[in-house]
């Protein structure tokens, strides 16, 4: 298999200093991989995953990793070819895995602990493809910043179910995952952050593929309208609050967003009667907020 791109002379994959922390990560996530020796990787076409499989590629072969992706009302059409496009770029080997998790009740009702009935739909679905392909491991891109976010119950149920998470237990932080993937010429290098669309959703509000629908029906429709007022946002949320949208963008471009009538009309012809523009900009996880306060 080709390596995902030509790497220059301070690659870390091959450090000329052995002492810099960062070669030693790598070195790490390199020693760990080695040890699972065959591998799905939960892929989900962000930084992280997309590390964790081109060093699996990197390490493993071709024939020896798998990369899954979570496919339900959950998952944007843009991720989904997203994760295509990268696989394919990478010459892995690609599925779409079905979940189900709209059909658990935990994750309908939309507590914070929405993340751990989905993480535990997704990995129970990967490890059952990891038997049946005769694949070692199931492993997420989780990341050493992760485990110190106190609001991450999908880690826990992928924990529970044995899945391994290399890029963690190499130490390797989102900086860093970000800084090894730009060395490596990975697109993702870059990449916003974007989570699922259940986590656009209110804790308390139902979780219905209808709702799910509405939020990327009203994040493309805001997206081209902001394109069209030549409006930049590298972040982007709507936020749905019930009947209300909570929009989120840039700090640097609430102003703007705020005054552009046809940004706020997309989102309303989307389906909410009402919009708001969040003047404290975009924050990640930022419904963890209302829920503490």
């Amino acid at each position: 298999m080709t390596a995902p791109a030509t790497a220059p002379e301070t690659d870390p994959h091959t450090p000329a200093d052995a002492g810099d922390l960062l070669a030693h990560r790598v070195a790490e996530l390199r020693r760990g991989l080695a040890g699972l020796g065959s591998v799905v990787v939960a892929f989900s076409g962000g930084a992280d995953s997309a590390l964790l499989l081109a060093a699996a590629l990197r390490e493993l072969g071709g024939d020896r990793v798998l990369a899954a992706t979570g496919d339900s009302a959950s998952l944007s059409r843009a991720e989904r070819d997203a994760a295509r496009n990268v696989t394919a770029a990478l010459g892995a080997r690609h599925t779409f895995v079905t979940t189900r998790e709209l059909e658990v009740t935990g994750y309908r009702e939309n507590s914070r602990s929405r993340c751990w009935f989905c993480k535990d739909e997704l990995t129970g679905r990967l490890t059952a493809l990891a038997a049946r392909e005769g694949l070692a491991h199931v492993a997420t891109g989780t990341n050493a910043d992760d485990l110190a976010d106190r609001f991450r119950p999908g880690i826990r149920a992928a924990a529970a179910r044995g899945v391994v998470t290399p890029l963690a237990d190499a130490g390797l932080t989102k900086a860093q995952v970000r800084e090894v993937s730009r060395r490596w010429g990975l697109p993702t290098w870059d990449k916003p952050a974007s989570p699922c669309l259940s986590s656009r959703v209110a804790y308390g509000l139902p979780v219905t593929r209808e709702r799910l629908a509405r939020v990327e029906d009203a994040e493309r429709a805001l997206r081209a309208a902001l394109g069209r007022a030549r409006i930049t946002s590298r972040d982007l949320r709507v936020r749905d609050l019930g009947d209300r949208a909570l929009v989120q963008v840039d700090l640097g471009a609430t102003a703007a967003v705020r005054e552009c009538a046809d940004a706020l009309d997309a989102v309303r012809a989307a389906g909410f009667a009402h919009v708001v523009v969040d003047p404290g900009g975009f924050r990640s996880g930022s419904l963890n907020e209302t829920t503490e306060a």
